[in-house]
């Protein structure tokens, strides 16, 4: 429950701060005295819009603080739990706003975006507005509302999981059944490209050895004869070959070592030298051994670079690349292949997909046929009581599996109202006038309320368009409620505020320079003067004290 807010700064408001209690809370005041500025500011605590106008004139930033109570509330702390912010039996939230926009909010201390600060305030507070039978016409709201009061979370959470695996299977299908009609031109083609490169069977680098052994072939006459021109100068001429002369030159070198030692090192590398040049004379006669010409090779050799050449051109790739290229389309064959045989799956998986959605989504509709037949009966009951004794009122869930898949199931969810005897049953946007529309919306509010988990709620002037006899049943409605959690009422109807467990009263004082609203608690005396302010105007008689003093003992009642 919410215990204290704190607000500084904000709009008219230098400086306020509420303590509340638990049951019901009245707040009344003058008109345009500002009885929704507190609501307000606290709803900007719970993570709402806000505009930099909000600051204060004067001041530099607006600070607002709200303390909850939630030693009783598992699902808040489990939330906070889950954030991993900080876990007591009191939560506090806060919102600055600064004068150029800027918005901070904070979770116990803690920095947070306000979309935590969002979702945190919607477990804790739930607001009513004064145009809620304006959102109450929407379909969409009036399926909220059912769903709010029956309670069946987990069921929504089924059909939501259903749904979209049912949505993300047959978009998967869709997008393949989409590719297969596209590709099928492109098939033929790449089965025909597939099958060539298998036939020309290129290996991984077999293109370089046929390039190097096309180069060595081509050349084997020039090889041979100046590979024999190479190891005559070496050794194999019959006069002055390199190794007799390097020889004979390593003889006399001998001979001078023996005169200076200084020639020993240069004799060295010249026996080094003729070693190297006897193992290089060695591997070439070995190489020329090996050396053959072989025309029927070379036109092999021609024959395939030819082809492969041919190829690499048809197919636009380098001839070096043609077998990654080949790699790829073979690839991309049998991705064509599996996505066929995933089609093939995938009818079956979407059918049972579906199947699984329907179940989940009929499991429910029925859930909100019965919580609609319930609220049926205890809207058309306080109907009467609100003083419209031939109202009924019915919630009317249609659909089934012929009126599509959606997130939310297969229903469709209409409020229905009928206010006059003999009059069917309709719309209720169009059935219903503006008090009657009001005094409906009222009822559904509270009793949805009542089966709702959040521990707080406000109502801002719900009760427009009610008055007298009307008026003191829904005071003690929203009493009646206020047993059960705490609630929040901004009226101006005294059968409803004498119904209040707390009584709050705002007004509004105007200076020269600057105009202040301010809330206080009434005591007992001071609410009696509120009352009978509401009942007879400015003028407080005898009689209206009297009545006053009548309707805040009902309110005790």
């Amino acid at each position: 429950m919410l215990l204290q807010l704190t607000i500084s700064n904000f709009a008219i408001v230098s400086f306020l701060e509420l303590d509340l209690r638990p049951g019901m809370t009245s707040i009344t005041g003058e008109t345009g005295a500002g009885k929704s500025i507190a609501i307000d500011a606290l709803a900007l605590a719970l993570g709402e819009r806000a505009e930099a106008d909000s600051v204060r004139p004067g001041a530099d930033k607006a600070d607002i603080s709200a303390r909850f109570r939630i030693d009783k509330l598992p699902r808040v702390k489990a939330w906070l739990c889950e954030q991993e912010l900080d876990e007591q039996d009191e939560c506090i939230l806060r919102r600055t706003l600064s004068r150029e926009g800027r918005s901070r909010g904070y979770i116990n201390g803690t920095p947070v975006p306000l979309s935590q600060l969002k979702a945190l305030g919607a477990l804790l507070i739930n607001i009513h507005g004064q145009h809620a039978h304006q959102e109450l016409q929407k379909p969409d709201y009036q399926r909220n509302l059912l769903d709010a009061y029956a309670g069946h979370h987990q069921l929504l959470q089924q059909v939501s999981h259903s749904y979209q695996q049912w949505r993300q299977l047959s978009n998967e299908r869709k997008r393949l059944q989409s590719e297969q009609a596209q590709w099928q031109a492109q098939r033929q083609l790449l089965e025909y490209q597939v099958a060539e490169l298998d036939e020309l069977a290129l290996a991984t680098d077999e293109f370089p050895g046929l390039e190097a052994e096309h180069k060595r072939l081509a050349n084997g006459a020039e090889l041979l004869n100046d590979c024999q021109f190479t190891l005559n100068v070496l050794a194999e001429g019959e006069e002055n070959n390199a190794l007799q002369l390097l020889r004979q030159g390593l003889k006399t070198l001998a001979e001078l070592t023996r005169m200076d030692e200084r020639l020993v090192p240069v004799q060295e590398m010249i026996e080094s030298s003729l070693i190297q040049l006897e193992e290089g004379h060695s591997e070439l006669s070995r190489y020329l051994d090996r050396l053959e010409l072989d025309p029927e090779r070379l036109y092999e050799v021609e024959a395939r670079l030819s082809k492969v050449m041919e190829l690499a051109r048809k197919h636009h790739v380098p001839p070096a690349e043609l077998t990654d290229y080949h790699r790829q389309i073979k690839t991309q064959l049998a991705e064509m292949a599996q996505n066929d045989t995933r089609l093939e799956s995938l009818d079956d998986e979407v059918e049972q997909a579906g199947r699984h959605f329907l179940q989940a989504a009929e499991r429910l509709s029925q859930s909100r046929q019965r919580h609609a037949e319930s609220l049926n009966k205890q809207i058309t009951h306080s109907l009467h009581q609100l003083s419209m004794k031939h109202g009924r009122f019915e919630i009317r869930v249609t659909g089934g599996k012929d009126a599509g898949f959606s997130p939310l199931g297969i229903d469709k969810v209409e409020f229905l109202v009928s206010t006059n005897p003999g009059q069917p049953m309709s719309p209720l946007a169009r059935v219903a006038s503006g008090g009657e529309l009001s005094r409906i919306s009222l009822a559904i509010q509270v009793i949805t309320a009542q089966k709702v988990e959040t521990p707080t709620l406000i109502f801002d002037e719900v009760d427009v368009g009610v008055s007298g006899p009307t008026a003191a049943v829904v005071g003690k409605l929203l009493r009646q409620l206020g047993d059960s959690t705490q609630v929040l009422v901004i009226t101006h109807l005294p059968q409803v505020a004498g119904n209040g467990h707390q009584h709050f009263f705002v007004s509004k004082s105007s200076g020269s320079n600057e105009t202040q609203t301010r809330m206080q608690e009434l005591d007992e005396h001071s609410r009696l003067q509120e009352l009978a302010r509401l009942l007879g105007g400015n003028k407080i008689t005898a009689n209206t004290l009297a009545n006053a003093r009548e309707l805040l003992v009902c309110g005790e009642a």
